[in-house]
């Protein structure tokens, strides 16, 4: 479980392909010496598994089911990602719950300066726009943010200079991918609505 605040920008270093899926290197800041091979690690929203690590990178193997539904699939040596290690219990709840499986790919739509913020419009598949609500949570590339307002399968979020800096969406555009997680409270009453 994560909490969408990012503390790392990673950068992908090395593809190498499996039977099925592929293994990627991804170059780091942290200390890779307190990362237990088996931790799980979101990396730009999605949550990967380590599978080997050395001073200064680690490495995921990322399945065809994570290639095909999300934006991993489009990374190549020299990608900039989001990183956030897994919560700890004792770990402040700075966003909110983040789970790190991957709801689905959106695309940006606007990108406008505001100030010195930056207002991102962001367009979501038809299946996910009923679990996005104004002023509810929601995940980008595994950044937890706040919707500002909703026009149907588009919504729009505000970016403060701090997050646009020490993220991964300094380097997005009109067009640019990105993952995207709903709202877990979100998904469990949509489906607990479906029942009655």
């Amino acid at each position: 479980m994560f909490t969408g605040i990012v503390s790392d920008v990673g950068r992908v270093s090395a593809i190498d392909p499996l039977d099925v899926g592929r293994r990627l290197t991804i170059e780091t800041a942290y200390d890779t010496s307190e990362i237990e091979i088996g931790a799980s690690i979101a990396c730009s929203g999605a949550c990967l598994t380590v599978v080997e690590k050395s001073p200064g990178s680690f490495a995921v193997d990322v399945s065809g089911e994570t290639l095909d539904k999300t934006t991993v699939g489009q990374w190549t040596v020299g990608s900039d990602i989001n990183l956030e290690r897994a919560l700890r219990a004792a770990d402040e709840l700075g966003g909110h719950l983040v789970l790190g499986h991957v709801d689905g790919v959106g695309t940006i739509v606007g990108l406008d300066p505001e100030g010195e913020n930056h207002r991102v419009r962001i367009g979501v598949p038809d299946e996910l726009k009923g679990y996005v609500a104004s002023k509810g949570s929601i995940t980008v590339d595994g950044i937890s943010l706040t919707v500002n307002d909703v026009d149907g399968p588009v919504f729009g979020v505000n970016i403060i200079p701090h997050t646009w800096d020490n993220t991964s969406l300094a380097g997005v555009g009109v067009g640019s991918r990105v993952n995207i997680e709903v709202d877990v409270i979100a998904r469990y009453v949509a489906r607990l609505l479906e029942q009655d």
